[in-house]
């Protein structure tokens, strides 16, 4: 398995919106995006970068709601 890439908050947070995702709320430092049933909450501290984890939770759940959609179309 490949790694995950090395991304900053902004960079994620672009990614979601384009894949759908909508910024449902926020708690500190983290912001929760929505897309149908699917959350994920990102961790917004300005120029970190974020944890391969996370990055990979990200990535999966683009995935998802993309494999979501392509089965209803």
């Amino acid at each position: 398995m490949p790694k995950a890439p090395r991304l900053t908050a902004p960079e994620v947070e672009a990614m979601l919106l384009r894949a759908g995702f909508v910024w449902l709320r926020s708690k500190g430092s983290h912001r929760i995006y929505q897309a149908g049933t699917r959350r994920v909450v990102v961790p917004f501290h300005a120029g970190a970068m974020l944890h391969p984890k996370t990055v990979k939770e990200v990535l999966d759940a683009i995935a998802e709601v993309s494999n979501s959609a392509a089965d209803r179309a």
